[in-house]
């Protein structure tokens, strides 16, 4: 899907700021700014390396500045945000922005359209940046293109300012130059086509970057600029390129790049179109008029790709998030069977398995994996269940019954047995068979947002979307050890479920609220309106009657739900809090306290369709309830979906501009629920 920007939105800085592109290169490295080029991110940059994949992110090229020269006059095509001023303003002769299949730009000067394109090479940090120049009248004289780069060389989570230590040098190579402004760094390799090279060196000062300033973060960098290089167009149309890259390439055949990559993203849609139904009703009747009917569809098909990364040399991974989240073991599981499942991606799915199988330490897969190589962190008691779901949801698309065998069953099986006796953080499972868990200081739950040595939701005690996980984890392993003719297992397991539903049903009801408590610590029962609720109704194994659903959803429908996902808590509630902004400690505090999560939309669509039927009246309902989500495709992230949004109209989007179970989430309930 194409997605076009005109010249009214590029010209625009109020629009064009707030719309970010990214493209990603299968290993954690990403390229990424705004449509008009102004960095307004620490995050932003043309070379964001992953030296450790899919971690240990480095930025390393931030960004060109062009500029046009014709006749001895200036046109600035680049735009850059400093103290009290835009300069320069390139976005002024923008004219159209488009994000199909890379990001591609074209600017109008003096009669010549000039055409930029950005892509990266799949698996390499190397990022691939084209230049076109069509004059309408040949017989004038060609114009210069002259480009100055801006470098970094720092941590992605850091900003740079002037340094003397830095190595203001660099080696020439038969078709570019080499980098090595620190030596304890990577080099960076710089390929081109160009003209002539312009040798001066400098510091660009003070760029400012609003987004950092509504994070109540450091906002001002530095950039040095080693070089220049001029490309001087005779002929229309021909390409002139940069190439960088941590890669040093004997040759550049730019032509190649293009072609294999352009070929990759095309062979992926293919593939799904090929394998899986596409769901004919989405947007055939409310989408946007520039995408055509699914295109919307096909737009987040395309984005679910930029997730699944390499680990190292070993398998594969997700990331839960651009610009800034690692591979998370609770965001993996959620989102993997919208982003391969659904789309027949079934060896994708079992690498992922695979790889956090290979993580699993007593009982528990790892949190999250560390930027640098550390080892991983446990501080989680649900991404563990939600594995199990996960290799249920393998098994349902893949009927890969010997992987399970093999492979998974021993791992859900140490899962189960570990939850039972006892794993870290006091989980546990209690005489009722339910999962007891927590200890000062420690988040578990999803709602893990944490300041300092302060637990904004700690939750300890029994969580009522954990317990529903594990009443769901004890049906799957029964499920496969019965298919496995594990006899005493099945048993077991079964008998184990069965204990846990009830006491669920006892513990958690709120009789006079008509809906679950959000946890129970002994005596003390949290009644707070969370959507963790809906869980015992979305999951696979239902705990409650049909009344009690009922009351659940509607409870969760009239509190929770907003255009783009459902609140962390009620508006009425006293702890709600309705904009997430403000330095750490103030969107920490409102991370999980009225947030919209947009991930929370797949459960609850799936508690729908399991009440309401799924039938043409309920499906059309959900797509219309869909739709703001896939407009949001033209805003924050431009063909992706936002982690957050703020609890209050307008529901601004917050928090990261591409998340992995947003996307994940909403493909799934497309495929799953509106396929049929």
């Amino acid at each position: 899907m194409t997605i076009v920007f005109k010249k009214n939105i590029c010209q625009t800085v109020s629009l064009s700021l707030e719309k970010e592109w990214l493209e990603a290169n299968g290993i954690g490295g990403y390229a990424s700014s705004t449509i008009i080029g102004a960095n307004t991110r620490r995050y932003h940059g043309l070379l964001m390396a992953a030296t450790k994949p899919p971690l240990g992110r480095m930025l390393m090229l931030s960004k060109l500045e062009e500029a046009l020269f014709v006749d001895g006059r200036e046109y600035p095509l680049s735009t850059n945000i400093y103290p009290n001023t835009i300069f320069p303003e390139g976005y002024k002769h923008l004219v159209q922005f488009q994000s199909d299949p890379f990001p591609v730009w074209e600017y109008s000067v003096e009669g010549m359209l000039i055409k930029k394109t950005v892509f990266m090479v799949y698996g390499q940090n190397t990022t691939v940046i084209m230049y076109q120049i069509h004059r309408e009248n040949e017989m004038l004289p060609p114009p210069v293109l002259s480009i100055r780069f801006m470098i970094a060389f720092r941590d992605y989570h850091s900003l740079t300012h002037e340094n003397p230590c830095l190595n203001t040098g660099y080696t020439n190579l038969r078709n570019g130059v080499c980098l090595t402004p620190y030596k304890e760094l990577s080099s960076l390799y710089v390929f081109f086509n160009a003209t002539s090279i312009d040798s001066n060196c400098f510091w660009y000062k003070n760029m400012k970057y609003p987004k950092e300033i509504e994070r109540g973060m450091e906002a001002y960098e530095d950039h040095f600029s080693p070089f220049a290089i001029n490309f001087s167009p005779i002929q229309n149309d021909t390409i002139y390129y940069v190439v960088a890259s941590t890669e040093n390439y004997d040759f550049i055949d730019i032509n190649e790049l293009y072609e294999k990559e352009t070929g990759r993203r095309n062979a992926l849609n293919n593939n799904i179109q090929k394998n899986q139904i596409i769901p004919s009703l989405v947007f055939s009747e409310t989408g946007n008029e520039s995408t055509g009917n699914s295109g919307m569809l096909n737009c987040l098909l395309s984005t679910s790709d930029t997730f699944i990364v390499k680990r190292g040399n070993c398998r594969k991974s997700i990331i839960a998030g651009y610009h800034w989240f690692a591979d998370w073991g609770r965001d993996t599981m959620i989102s993997l069977p919208g982003l391969t499942l659904v789309q027949g991606k079934y060896d994708t799915a079992k690498e992922i398995l695979l790889t956090y199988a290979g993580h699993v330490n007593k009982g528990m897969i790892p949190n999250r994996f560390p930027d640098y190589g550390e080892l991983p962190e446990y501080n989680t008691v649900d991404a563990s269940l939600w594995y199990i779901h996960a290799v249920y949801k393998y098994y349902l698309y893949s009927k890969d019954i010997l992987t399970i065998q093999n492979k998974l069953y021993p791992v859900l099986h140490e899962i189960v047995s570990y939850y039972r006796k006892g794993a870290r953080y006091n989980i546990h499972m209690e005489s009722d068979g339910l999962i007891y868990a927590g200890e000062e200081g420690i988040q578990l739950t999803w709602m893990d947002a944490k300041v300092g040595d302060w637990v904004v939701t700690p939750r300890m005690g029994k969580a009522v979307e954990v317990n529903a996980l594990w009443h769901n984890a004890l049906r799957i392993i029964s499920f496969f050890a019965e298919i496995m003719d594990l006899e005493n297992d099945y048993r077991e397991y079964s008998a184990l479920s069965a204990q846990a539903g009830n006491s669920f049903n006892e513990l958690f009801w709120f009789e006079e609220g008509g809906y679950l408590y959000d946890y129970v610590d002994g005596g003390m029962k949290n009644s707070s309106i969370r959507p963790n609720q809906i869980f015992a109704i979305s999951l696979p194994f239902v705990l409650l009657p049909f009344r009690k659903q009922q009351a659940v959803f509607e409870i969760v429908k009239k509190h929770l739900l907003t255009p783009y996902g459902l609140r962390s808590l009620s508006p009425a509630d006293k702890d709600y809090i309705g904009v997430y902004r403000g330095n750490v400690y103030d969107r920490d505090k409102a991370y999980h306290q009225g947030t919209v999560w947009a991930w929370l939309i797949g459960p609850y669509l799936d508690a729908f369709f399991k009440i309401y039927g799924n039938n043409i009246h309920t499906q059309r309902m959900a797509v219309e309830l869909l739709q703001p989500l896939c407009n949001h495709l033209y805003d924050a992230g431009i063909g992706s979906v936002s982690e957050i949004f703020d609890g209050d109209y307008p529901h601004t989007p917050r928090g990261c501009i591409s998340q992995a179970w947003s996307v994940g989430e909403l493909l799934r309930t497309i495929f799953e629920n509106l396929a049929k």
